[in-house]
């Protein structure tokens, strides 16, 4: 019981580090609890995508509080690059944070907290693309591995 419950918060840790801006990888935990435990897939994709969206909404507070220091010379993008991005949002819209589990779908969920989306529609969308992502994980280790 012990053991399954530091799988579960070890995945969860991995997922929600993965989904902020730290160098965090959360697929090899998944695939190797998947195939070397006997803890149930949909808890599995479950704890992950809680996980996973819970830390899209560390990077969605940054972007909130991100704009107010945007004329610090320290600040980590220029004026320019905050504005492409700003542009490309608004041009996309809410839409590509469907693309929030991909490599660089983490500056999405940063620029939807700047763009001020509201948090219940940005939570959902995140949620569904997180947790679809960890489904077709789940699959496609399945159908590879056995």
């Amino acid at each position: 019981m012990l053991g399954e419950a530091a799988s579960y918060g070890g995945l969860f840790v991995a997922a929600f580090g993965a989904a902020t801006i730290l160098p965090f990888q959360s697929e090899l935990i998944f695939v190797g609890l998947q195939l070397g435990s006997n803890l149930p897939i949909w808890a599995l994709v479950l704890v992950a995508s809680i996980g996973n969206t819970l830390g899209s909404v560390v990077n969605y507070t940054l972007g909130v509080g991100l704009e107010h220091f945007r004329h610090r010379r320290w600040f980590p993008v220029t004026e320019a690059q905050l504005e492409r991005a700003q542009r490309w949002y608004a041009k996309w819209g809410i839409w590509s944070l469907l693309l929030s589990w991909a490599p660089l779908g983490d500056g999405f969920t940063v620029v939807a907290g700047i763009m001020r989306t509201p948090l219940w529609l940005f939570v959902l969308l995140v949620a569904v693309a997180k947790t679809g992502r960890y489904i077709i994980l789940a699959w496609l280790t399945a159908a590879t591995l056995g």
